[in-house]
């Protein structure tokens, strides 16, 4: 993959999906695969492949270390459990990415697509119900 041409506009799209994925991340714990890989997708014109790339890129540990500072300080994590799943998802990321570039990309975007409708639909479903017909 070539990279991109990096103008003005490129550089403020990305500056905008960063501080969304960013606030999003620290709001709600998500945005790399959410918001990101659409994002690149859709507003900058890459492949889904070198979107999950970048994300994967920017995701890495200094990213998110002042919000888990504040959930830190907050009492709201829980360490053991975080390095547990560090060990399953770097074996799971090398794995994945493997899997991921051995595949046809619209395979790719189409399994991700649905995984997102999944998780929405299913998000959307028991908020609803527990907020509607919860005692």
């Amino acid at each position: 993959m070539r990279p991109m041409p990096i103008d003005a506009n490129t550089i403020i799209t990305l500056l905008l999906i960063g501080m969304a994925a960013g606030c999003l991340s620290g709001f709600i714990g998500i945005g790399g695969g959410l918001l990101i890989v659409p994002a690149l997708m859709y507003f900058l014109g890459m492949s889904q492949m070198a979107a999950q790339g970048t994300s994967l890129a920017l995701m890495l540990p200094p990213i998110g270390a002042l919000a888990v500072m504040n959930y830190w300080k907050a009492g709201e994590l829980d360490i053991r459990a975080a390095a547990i799943m560090v060990i399953a998802f770097v074996l799971g990321g090398w794995l994945g990415s493997r899997c991921a570039l051995s595949m046809n990309p619209m395979k790719v975007r189409l399994a991700f697509g649905l995984i997102m409708l999944y998780a929405a639909a299913r998000m959307i479903w028991t908020a609803g119900r527990d907020l509607w017909w919860a005692p």
